[in-house]
Order: C-alpha cells, then sequence, then structure tokens
C-alpha cells in the first residue's frame, strides 16, 4: 500500500506533486495524496486536476483528459465522463480556510481520508509565506499592520494538526526570508524550530506525555557534521540538485522521536542545468504591443526604431554595445506569432525531457506572449543585448537616463541601490531566476 499523504496550505499542489512522482521498483506509487487543503479557489481547482490525473496509472490516463488539456472538452465533460475518479477527485482536494474553517471539521476531514493508515503517514505543505519573505517585508516596511498580519502565525494551523494527529513524518516548507524574520525583536525562525519539535507544549496540549521531534535537513551541511545545525542548513538550492531554476527554499524534515530513523541526505547534480536546456527548443514568439495597434509588422518596427532612437546615440552607451543593439536590431527573426493556448508540437528538450513532456498530448499548452508598451518592449530589448555582452543583468544604473522607467522610486532605488535590479534577464548557460507566484506583477524579472 502506498504511504498517505496529507497536504495543508497546498496552493495548486507543488509538494504534492513532488511526493506523487516517486514510483518503486515495481511502477507503483510510493506515496498517495488523501487530502490536500487549499483555500484559492484558482489553485483548487488545479488539485482537483491533478487529483483526478492521479486517478490513473501514467500509461493508461485517457485521451480525454488531454483533450481537455487540448481545449476540445470542457471540464464538466471530462468530469462527467469518468464520475468515480471525479468523485475521488473531489473527495481529495478540500477548498477549505485553515484558521477559519472549524477545527473539528478539519479533524474530522483527516481522520476520515486517513482511516486504518494513521500508524504511518507524511504530513507535508507549508503556511503562507508573503510576509516571511525578504521582498515582501520590504515593500511593507513601515506598515503598521504587518506586525499584526495572520500570515505570521498561520504556522500555528500546521503546528496544531502535528499536536492533534501526530504523523510520524512531516515536512514543511517556506521562503529562506524566515530565517531572518522576527517578531517582537525575536527571530521567527528560533520559535518556530522550538515549536515543530516539542508541538504539545506550544500549542497547551502537553501534559504528563509530551510529543518529540528530530529536525533534519535534507542536504548535507557543515552543521549536521558538527553535530548543531543552525537555521541556514534547512535551505535547499534547487539549482544544485538538477532542477533549472535558482529557486532556494526552507525546508524542514521532522521525524516523531518513537521512530528511531535518520534520513538520507539528498545527491547534489554533477553541473547546473540551464535555462535553455529546457526551454530552448520551444517553437520562438514575439511579444506584443499593447495600448496601440498590434500586428507582426506593427511590432518590428517598433523594434527596429530602436536604431533610431535618441537614446541609442548619447554617450552613456558605449561603441560596442551600441553596435550590438544595431545588429541585434536587424536580426528580428520573420513571421513571428504571439502563440496560443494549446500548438501542435513534438520537439522535446535536450534535458529531462520525460519530465517536461508528455507525447500523449502531442503538443505544449500556454505558449504565448503578453503585450506591453512600446517603451518597456525598448528596455527589454536593451536589457537583452546588455547581458548578453555583459554576461549580467543591467541595473538601473546601467540603462541611458531616456530609458529609465517613470516609476516613483526610481530616484530612490538610484540612490539607496534598492530594487535597482527591476529588469531581470534570464541568462544563456545559468538556471533561471526563480519564478514566483505574483509573476504578472514583476514581469520585468523574466526578460
Amino acid at each position: 500500500m502506498p504511504i498517505p499523504v496529507i497536504d495543508l496550505f497546498a496552493g495548486p499542489g507543488g509538494l504534492g506533486e513532488g511526493f506523487s512522482s516517486v514510483f518503486n521498483a515495481s511502477a507503483q506509487r510510493v506515496f498517495k495524496i488523501l487530502l490536500s487543503i487549499e483555500k484559492d479557489e484558482h489553485a483548487h481547482r488545479t488539485l482537483e486536476l491533478r487529483a483526478f490525473f492521479r486517478e490513473f496509472m501514467p500509461e493508461d490516463t485517457p485521451d480525454d483528459f488531454y483533450e481537455y488539456l487540448r481545449g476540445d472538452i470542457a471540464h464538466d465533460e471530462l468530469f462527467g465522463r469518468h464520475p468515480v475518479q471525479a468523485r475521488r477527485a473531489r473527495s481529495e482536494a478540500w477548498l477549505a480556510t485553515l484558521g477559519e474553517t472549524p477545527n473539528r471539521e478539519v479533524d474530522k476531514r483527516i481522520e476520515t481520508s486517513l482511516g486504518n493508515d494513521n500508524r504511518r503517514w507524511v504530513l507535508i505543505g507549508g503556511p503562507p509565506c508573503q510576509a516571511y519573505s525578504l521582498a515582501g517585508r520590504s515593500r511593507r516596511k513601515g506598515d503598521k499592520n504587518f506586525e499584526k498580519d495572520e500570515k505570521h502565525f498561520l504556522y500555528k494551523e500546521y503546528l496544531r494538526i502535528l499536536a492533534v494527529h501526530k504523523p510520524p513524518v512531516f515536512v514543511m516548507e517556506n521562503v529562506k526570508g524566515l530565517l531572518s524574520a522576527k517578531f517582537n525583536k525575536e527571530y521567527i525562525f528560533d520559535q518556530i524550530r522550538n515549536d515543530l519539535q516539542h508541538p504539545l507544549h506550544a500549542t497547551d496540549m502537553g501534559g504528563k506525555k509530551d510529543l518529540e521531534y528530530g529536525l533534519f535537513p535534507l542536504v548535507a551541511t557543515k552543521g549536521e557534521v558538527a553535530g548543531y545545525l543552525a537555521p541556514e542548513d534547512f535551505i535547499i538550492r534547487a539549482e544544485d540538485y538538477g532542477i533549472p531554476q535558482a529557486r532556494h527554499r526552507l525546508i524542514i524534515l521532522g521525524v516523531r522521536s518513537d521512530w528511531k530513523i535518520k534520513p538520507d541526505f539528498l545527491k547534489p547534480a554533477k553541473s547546473h542545468i540551464a535555462v535553455e536546456q529546457v526551454i530552448g527548443d520551444l517553437p520562438k514568439l514575439r511579444s506584443g504591443l499593447s495600448k496601440e495597434s498590434d500586428s507582426e509588422k506593427v511590432w518590428r518596427e517598433a523594434i527596429q526604431d530602436i536604431a533610431q532612437a535618441t537614446w541609442l546615440w548619447g554617450r552613456e552607451i558605449t561603441q560596442e554595445l551600441r553596435n550590438a543593439l544595431t545588429l541585434a536590431a536587424q536580426r528580428i527573426g520573420k513571421s513571428l506569432s504571439r502563440g496560443v493556448s494549446f500548438l501542435e508540437y513534438n520537439g522535446k528538450p535536450p534535458t529531462q525531457s520525460t519530465w517536461f513532456t508528455d507525447p500523449k498530448l502531442k503538443g505544449i499548452c500556454n505558449h504565448e506572449t503578453r503585450g506591453h508598451i512600446r517603451k518597456d518592449l525598448h528596455r527589454y530589448f536593451y536589457a537583452a543585448v546588455f547581458a548578453q555582452e555583459n554576461d549580467r543583468s543591467p541595473l538601473l544604473q546601467d540603462f541611458p537616463k531616456a530609458l529609465l522607467p517613470k516609476h516613483d522610486n526610481v530616484n530612490t532605488a538610484l540612490e539607496e541601490n534598492k530594487f535597482n535590479d527591476r529588469f531581470r534577464v534570464q541568462l544563456a548557460g545559468r538556471p533561471s531566476t526563480t519564478v514566483v507566484s505574483h509573476i504578472s506583477k514583476d514581469g520585468h524579472y523574466y526578460i
């Protein structure tokens, strides 16, 4: 029987996808997600669809699942064709808000989901991390309501479930900014770490009996060798383990003290995977123009206008960079589209193709671009060529003054070096930067 998993604060299911991707030598799943709890409707919709997908073995996934992904049939029609699997998926993915949904209801769902499998199971998840993140705290500096933000304390909902249901193993994930976050001048992580080791006492449920967990990192650290774990020892740098993204996350593995187990470490990859090794095979697209008519002809003219732009011929740009910009503008490809929601395509990335592609889909989803104002297209073009020439993204200080955005905080950024890297180019030969949940607001980060 697969090991049961309960997923809290599940989002669209990233941690659950990792557990669900592990198969044994008999091609059977090692873990089975029985319940995932998420409050966001859009994320929950993804959770439910993935739960439906996992009701089938990969080789038995029905063709109409791919019809749905291609946009040929609706969600309700897909679920209507497979009522048994749909019912199980809806039972697994629960739209609920931890901290608001009554505890007795949450506990009942966990107990019902586990059934007789409550002796060996895994609790996974991470509280909402916006309040802990370095960027989030920087943006909200001076906000009097920040100290009262409930997101500081939603980990206590995770803690309560630990205390009540006592899983043999748990995995808690969060952003690395948690390590430097403070409340009342005390480091939050020190308190969280102590609470996770002794959840009964932390939730005032303790009596004579104690519940204790050993906390382990998933990567080998100097602290582990020395017998002492510093907070930063729990940080996993994903790019060191075969992920084509520089994503650094705090991940704590907790093992109940009566289980005398010391986990193994993840093994680092031999080398980093560059972003183009994963997306470099995809058909090339053009961006769109916003706030004016958009067509391939108009877009191409907007890019070629760079050759006559006054900022290109000022003293702020070196002749070497000017030549590179001019040459790049002349090399803009022909017959570029903006993509479509589904594109028939049989290409494969040169690395990890079995992970990133599914031949039964017969194409790729969501390979389409967004629109930008003409001035931003010029900024992106400048940033991309600058990065190619200098092997780094430009800072605001590297832009000609005429190209600087009309953001309210540009002068402050120039003076204080604060958010002066807002135009982030994805560099060839390296993993991508971290892809964030609010990518629609931070589009400048993915040039």
